[in-house]
């Protein structure tokens, strides 16, 4: 699918616009969703190959090897979806490409992030070269942040301005995935001003990632060279970027976002360019039933956005951002990537070419692509855990009392101490606390467990693994015992990776995850299916409390990045002040 068409080609397909030679394919009797001008309009499109030669009045020419019928149907350019992480929906390039192709999506910017942190740059080509050959178009975006909190956390891999400007040579990395280091950006670190900075010069998108910055830090962020941003949290902070040119990826997978945002761009006086749409993270088993983009574009529509406004959104706005003049429009010239749609303010899709072919037909594709069979699967460096890694050994109290340092909250977390009895050497967990463990499983360090209280997740009946524990992917686990939690660690450790439940000391449900600790080698059903049966599982364990205490924040609980405690691999970490701390330590008397 590359973006150069070859010469003879592109020379048939004008002989054939004018008329002096055939199409290889008619479309015949649609309407054009034309979000160029607004328009729907009736029209007939000749296609040459992977290009549309021409968009013409109905019935004009019935010259063509094979011809389609779409009488009643509405035509809009494939759907892009600007920044999403294949890895939050557990599937590899080709079965996500299974799922999201039928439903609309002709191409993607995948930020492969998760895999980065694991991998390095390796994982990075992998991501590369797994993604070739697939009816999705997948624009690879180098990840900027590995990890995303240096000296706070050890990742499986290091990137700098040297392994980014190495990633920025390769054809198919189209810039730099969200900046997240909005202090380093911020401050002018060397490590930061040197990832930009290569961005910069190799004149391709520098992505952001901007949470909570407003006013001047918003302004210094945009001045700095990031040109985008999709962590969007109220309709103030959505103008303001806007306002400052970045880029807006309006994210699906922040729901709560969407009808202010559209409410405030009902306040402007035109539709801006420099908004798309995206999906970022969409578990498994929301992706296989609702179809990614196609669902973000239909609920834009449904809280007050015209169809062909969102439709553009996701097409020509996209396109734009991506400096890619071959797609984003129906017509001549542009590649024959075309949604039929048989409802246009559903998102309704019929039918999907991409490159002038019929891929997809009634929500699945003609011609499934084959699964690589050379993924990355070796990737937990630990062996079976023993329920006394779980346990939190206090540091020189063997009876009696003791006071340590907990974290209090969730999502936004913040420093608290508990006291808690010592029996053995080990606290006991008070009344309404939670153990939570982090243990290093790449290979580069000690697999030593760190321990700490959080009163952040209630009256825990159970444990949660994960080795999706952002952004490092070290071995997370949350529990109410230890010998719960070892169950876990241990379905997780022998699986090779993903996620487990346990309760009363046996595992209750289990998503293997063996690509990188990260990613699924089952078809995208089974994966949804059994993330789903997790997700119930899980629900057993935890009393949720939205919009923070749900089951998606269990994978952010170690965000070392964010202000306030984290426990990483390293210890308790805050990363508003670089500190660490140990959380077996005790703290002193009074």
């Amino acid at each position: 699918m590359n973006q150069h068409v070859d010469p003879a080609l592109r020379a048939r397909a004008v002989q054939a616009a004018r008329g002096a030679a055939p199409f290889d394919l008619l479309l015949l009797g649609g309407t054009v969703v034309d979000v160029a001008t607004g328009e729907l309009r009736a029209a007939d499109i000749g296609i040459v190959g992977p290009l549309i030669a021409s968009v013409h009045p109905p019935g004009e020419r019935a010259d063509a090897a094979m011809v389609e019928d779409v009488a009643g149907r509405f035509l809009a350019p494939g759907f892009i979806d600007s920044h999403l992480h294949y890895e939050s929906s557990c599937m590899a390039p080709a079965d996500y490409a299974a799922v999201v192709v039928p439903a609309g999506t002709t191409t993607c910017v995948w930020d492969p992030h998760e895999l980065a942190n694991v991998l390095g740059v390796p994982g990075v080509r992998w991501a590369v070269e797994v993604s070739r050959n697939l009816p999705l178009r997948t624009l690879v975006a180098a990840p900027s942040c590995v990890p995303s909190a240096p000296g706070l956390e050890l990742a499986g891999a290091e990137i700098g301005a040297a392994e980014m400007a190495e990633m920025l040579s390769w054809p198919d990395v189209v810039g730099v995935a969200e900046v997240m280091d909005m202090p380093g950006v911020l401050r002018g670190t060397q490590h930061m001003t040197g990832i930009v900075g290569a961005g910069m010069a190799s004149g391709k998108n520098v992505n952001g990632h901007a949470r909570g910055l407003l006013d001047a830090d918003l302004q210094a962020y945009a001045t700095a060279g990031v040109t985008s941003d999709h962590e969007i949290t109220a309709a103030e902070d959505f103008l303001q970027k806007l306002r400052a040119g970045l880029t807006v990826e309006l994210r699906g997978s922040h729901d709560q976002v969407l009808p202010g945002a559209v409410a405030a761009l009902a306040t402007l006086p035109l539709l801006p360019v420099n908004l798309v749409l995206a999906t970022d993270d969409v578990f498994p088993d929301e992706l296989v039933a609702k179809g990614g983009l196609r669902d973000t574009i239909a609920r834009v529509i449904a809280r007050g956005l015209s169809p062909i406004s969102a439709i553009r959104l996701a097409t020509l706005h996209a396109a734009m951002r991506l400096k890619r003049d071959d797609l984003g429009l129906v017509a001549p010239g542009r590649r024959a990537d075309i949604v039929v749609l048989s409802d246009l303010a559903g998102v309704a899709v019929d039918r999907v070419l991409v490159d002038g072919a019929v891929i997809a037909r009634n929500g699945a594709l003609v011609s499934p692509p084959a699964r690589r069979t050379d993924a990355p699967t070796d990737t937990m460096k630990l062996p079976a855990q023993s329920p006394d890694a779980f346990r939190l050994h206090v540091k020189g109290v063997r009876s009696g009392r003791a006071r340590l340092r907990r974290i209090i909250g969730s999502r936004f977390t913040e420093w608290g101490e508990a006291d808690v009895e010592v029996r053995d050497g080990v606290a006991e967990t008070p009344p309404g606390h939670a153990l939570l463990t982090i243990i290093h499983r790449h290979g580069r360090a000690p697999a030593v467990p760190q321990t700490c209280l959080t009163d952040g997740w209630g009256e825990m009946r159970g444990a949660i693994a994960t080795t999706i524990a952002h952004d490092s992917h070290n071995l997370l686990v949350l529990g109410d015992t230890a010998e719960n939690m070892a169950a876990a660690a241990n379905a997780v450790i022998a699986a090779g990776g993903g996620m487990a439940v346990a309760q009363g000391g046996a595992v209750t449900a289990l998503l293997p995850l063996p690509i990188a600790g990260l990613l699924a080698e089952t078809p995208p059903e089974t994966t949804a299916r059994n993330f789903a049966a997790l997700r119930q599982a899980a629900d057993q364990v935890c009393d949720w409390q939205p919009p923070y205490r749900i089951f998606r924040g269990i994978t952010g609980i170690s965000l070392a990045c964010n202000a306030g405690p984290h426990l990483t691999d390293l210890g308790l970490t805050d990363g508003g002040t670089g500190d660490i701390f140990d959380p077996a330590e005790p703290l002193p008397a009074g």
